[in-house]
């Protein structure tokens, strides 16, 4: 099973180019208005807004879900998508009962709010 999201962004071809530029995303397709990528084997989809069934974060004026990035070096990630026009970019360790977890975040500038951590929560504990 492969779980995955769909992002609403206002401008898809603008969008391909700063997940890639930001993230390092490689596009697996596009239809124009509709794209897929993917940051290391994990798939996610843009999407422009169809009226009244999905909207942007922008338009809404909130964030109705955080993306989570789940990464080596989540300092060096977030560190890029800053470089790239992301705002935010705090990042701190966090004790947790198996120890510590490194997370920060950034909202992009499509209105999306980005969770970007090692990979400590991906094993069970």
């Amino acid at each position: 099973m492969i779980l995955s999201v769909m992002l609403a962004v206002p401008d898809t071809a603008k969008a391909v180019e700063w997940y890639r530029q930001a993230l390092g995303a490689d596009l697996l397709w596009s239809l124009g208005s509709v794209a897929g990528l993917e940051i290391d084997g994990a798939p996610f989809f843009l999407h422009e807004p169809v009226k009244n069934k999905f909207t942007s974060p922008k338009e809404l004026g909130t964030t109705t879900a955080r993306v989570e990035l789940f990464v080596d070096d989540p300092d060096k990630v977030i560190a890029r998508a800053i470089q790239a026009g992301a705002t935010g970019g705090d990042i701190k360790d966090y004790a947790v009962s198996w120890g510590i977890h490194r997370q920060g975040g950034f909202i992009d500038p499509f209105g999306h709010h980005w969770l970007v951590g090692d990979t400590s929560p991906l094993i069970r504990h």
